[in-house]
């Protein structure tokens, strides 16, 4: 009998009258011959509320008792499904992460899991059961409730569909599958039929929400089919898959989506040496004050000095800023600055490793619509570019249509 694991998010469950929708879907798959293992995250909401009621009793609260605290949003969405499901008058039965033997590291917050028991779990759908897991959560080799971070639902789907060799794992969210882009930002944007996941790890990556990066590098890792649905309505979603079956269609395709993410800012230290480490030392201490960097350009003057740019998540703007012109004094650098309205662009496909020209195509098109080019950074199958953040929907409207992404390919 075919498996399916099903992931349902936090919208998805929101409600009384979700929840009760959702056992209709659910017993609708099992009636066309599938055993059934749903995931499911807490109400919509409702992790917001535990933070903030943890932040009203300490403003810093232990990593293991927040994750005592969060992994109860679950268990609530876990227990009724599982009587909705009794209610339709089907066996089923629910699992705390604990209960599912997914055993994780000890990182509270951010757990990653090391393996998952599947006995328990094959014994209840061998018996016909259908099982609902509550997703985000697990427990570390010491019995300490572990919590997977943000989005931690969907790699607890994939890494089940993993263990259980299931024939897909199906992600239910509030869009019907993965778009060309935002269709907020490009009414014409089309919804994939196909996409690998290599592509929908650099969508992802590059500020593509639709998916956890954590889930897809599961799913890519297992091999494990990965399809995005809509709660809310029927369709055949965005199958995530592998170069291979995709082929037919991605050789075909230039490039398989837009991506953009507006949490950008750039920094630039001008005028320091052009000496064996300078890199180092100025990113040095922004490693240390855990900032990410994103991209890097670093220029050699005629003077013989350098000027380093690179950009960080706008959330850390301030803190980069004030640690680059300590810095700066050290280095006797001429000059620092910073621009926190930037943004990010990015064009990504496959089947830029067969077609040349594709970066060259995208700066004529941002250049034929005015558009100044900050920085560019390039993979295999991706072109990102950072613009002012005024040109956004002008940038990613314009590369859509030059790229024909409405047309089907």
């Amino acid at each position: 009998m075919p498996l399916l694991v099903q992931k349902y998010g936090g919208t998805s469950v929101g409600s009384k009258a979700r929840i009760e929708a959702v056992a209709d879907k659910v017993i609708a798959y099992k009636e066309q011959g599938n055993d059934m293992v749903v995931v499911v995250s807490a109400m919509s909401g409702e992790t917001n509320r535990l933070v903030a009621l943890a932040q009203e009793i300490n403003p810093n609260p232990a990593g293991r008792e927040l994750d005592v605290l969060l992994s109860t949003g679950e268990q609530v969405t876990i227990a009724l499904l599982t009587m909705a499901l009794h209610k339709r008058g089907y066996a089923a039965k629910s699992y705390t992460g604990i209960q599912a033997s997914i055993i994780t590291d000890s990182t509270h917050n951010k757990a990653r899991i090391k393996s998952i028991d599947r006995e328990k779990i094959q014994s209840d759908l061998d018996s016909g059961n259908i099982v609902v897991v509550a997703g985000f959560q697990g427990v570390d080799e010491q019995s300490n409730i572990t919590t997977l971070g943000r989005g931690g639902s969907d790699t607890t789907g994939v890494a089940l569909a993993a263990v259980l060799n299931a024939d897909e794992c199906q992600i239910f969210t509030d869009v019907d599958g993965v778009y060309t882009t935002d269709p907020r930002v490009v009414p014409e944007a089309r919804r994939l039929k196909t996409i690998t996941y290599e592509e929908m790890l650099e969508m992802a990556s590059l500020g593509s929400r639709v998916l956890q990066i954590r889930a897809v590098e599961f799913a890519q890792k297992y091999k494990v089919p990965l399809r995005v649905l809509s709660s809310f309505e029927e369709g055949e979603g965005t199958l995530i898959t592998t170069d291979d079956e995709a082929d037919e269609i991605m050789e075909q395709a230039l490039i398989s989506g837009i991506a953009f993410n507006r949490d950008e800012a750039q920094l630039t230290i001008n005028g320091v040496a052009d000496t064996p480490g300078i890199a180092y030392q100025i990113l040095g201490p922004i490693s240390d004050a855990n900032i990410e960097v994103d991209m890097i350009l670093q220029n050699v003057s005629a003077d013989g000095t350098t000027d380093f740019t690179f950009t960080v998540h706008r959330n850390d703007y301030e803190t980069a800023l004030a640690s680059l012109k300590n810095t700066a004094k050290q280095l006797e650098a001429r000059e620092v600055s910073g621009n926190n309205r930037i943004v990010k662009v990015s064009i990504v496909g496959v089947g830029m490793r067969s077609h040349a020209g594709t970066a060259s195509r995208m700066f004529k098109l941002l250049a034929n619509e005015g558009i100044n080019i900050l920085m560019i950074s390039t993979s295999e199958i991706k072109v990102s570019v950072v613009v002012d953040e005024k040109y956004l929907e002008l940038a990613v409207r314009a590369l859509h249509d030059g790229f024909d992404l409405k047309s089907e390919n």
